[in-house]
């Protein structure tokens, strides 16, 4: 019997590209079973969509294939968890709907985790991110130092989740239940070996990335308060620092006073230190607020997600029994 990759698609109002991806996971799926004799299925999951293309892929998508549409958005992160509880694969090839995710990468990467036994990921970094040099691939590249400072592990910079696993990758993936998902950190700290490979995307072909920068700095924090006492730290350091700085000013001023006569400066010193302090404790407290809201995210042990509907080519996969009870209420 032949083994088989599971493809996982989460989208999010992705109508216009449908017709494309679907002539795209039919090359890949002849492909994939030409080269590797291996069976494919499509898993897509409709994270929320708004513009019906969920409901196109019905009319497109030719062989094995499924639809799990989630009951809202509950973020790309979030989807991906949703196709690996329903994924039985030997492998599994994670794929945006895009078409910025080639056929010729896909089976580069599938071509070296099976010619490889020990590897159990490989995962997809984009070139044209690595190379530029704007402000915000500079501040990228901060985001990653300062949460990489001090791990056991490393998460890759410039990494998606263009990338195909082993099917014991994928069940390490399933344990790991987080309400508030940092889903790069999560493949980095799974461990197992991995190994990445360069790649340019393709052009987008429809509609726009759901990636505001608004939406990157929020995931950004996630994966601090997920990941990372770095920032905790830094402030903590900090306010040390001011607090010294406080502490040896007021001896230099008590000397003056003591030995020159100069008298103490009231009101602008004053001024200065409320600000400073009180910037600072308002910083600290918004910081250990983001912590606290991590915290009570995952203690209220709510599902990940809630599954409106599945449908597809045939009966939908089953979650692997032996799940809990989370898992298989998500």
């Amino acid at each position: 019997m032949a083994k088989r990759l599971d493809i996982l698609v989460p989208f999010l109002n992705e109508r216009e590209s449908v017709a494309g991806f679907s002539a795209l996971a039919g090359d890949l799926a002849a492909q994939v079973r030409e080269r590797f004799d291996l069976d494919t299925r499509f898993i897509f999951i409709d994270d929320g969509s708004t513009d019906e293309g969920g409901a196109l892929y019905g009319e497109h998508m030719a062989g094995n294939w499924s639809l799990i549409t989630l009951a809202r958005n509950f973020g790309k992160e979030t989807a991906i968890l949703a196709g690996l509880d329903h994924s039985e694969g030997d492998y599994v090839l994670l794929m945006d709907a895009d078409l910025q995710h080639t056929v010729d990468v896909a089976l580069d990467m599938i071509g070296r985790i099976i010619a490889d036994p020990d590897l159990d990921m490989v995962y997809a970094v984009r070139s044209d991110r690595a190379e530029s040099r704007t402000l915000g691939r500079y501040l990228a590249n901060g985001f990653y130092w300062l949460i990489n400072m001090g791990q056991r592990y490393e998460i890759p910079a410039n990494a998606g989740d263009f990338r195909v696993m082993t099917g014991r990758f994928a069940t390490a993936l399933r344990q790991l239940r987080d309400q508030r998902r940092f889903n790069k950190g999560l493949y980095a700290w799974t461990g197992f070996k991995q190994e990445r490979i360069l790649y340019k995307p393709a052009e987008r072909q429809g509609g726009e990335s759901k990636w505001s920068r608004r939406r990157l700095i929020a995931f950004s924090l996630e994966g601090f308060t997920s990941f990372s006492v770095v920032p905790l730290r830094m402030v903590s350091l900090f306010g040390t620092g001011v607090a010294v700085l406080g502490f040896l000013y007021g001896i230099k001023i008590l000397l003056e006073v003591l030995f020159t006569g100069v008298a103490v400066p009231g009101y602008p010193s004053l001024i200065v230190a409320v600000l400073v302090l009180g910037g600072l404790n308002l910083a600290l407290t918004g910081l250990v607020g983001e912590y606290v809201w991590s915290a009570l995210s995952e203690a209220k042990n709510r599902p990940n997600y809630i599954v409106k509907s599945i449908t597809g080519s045939d009966a939908a996969p089953r979650a692997k029994p032996g799940k809990t009870r989370k898992a298989a209420h998500g």
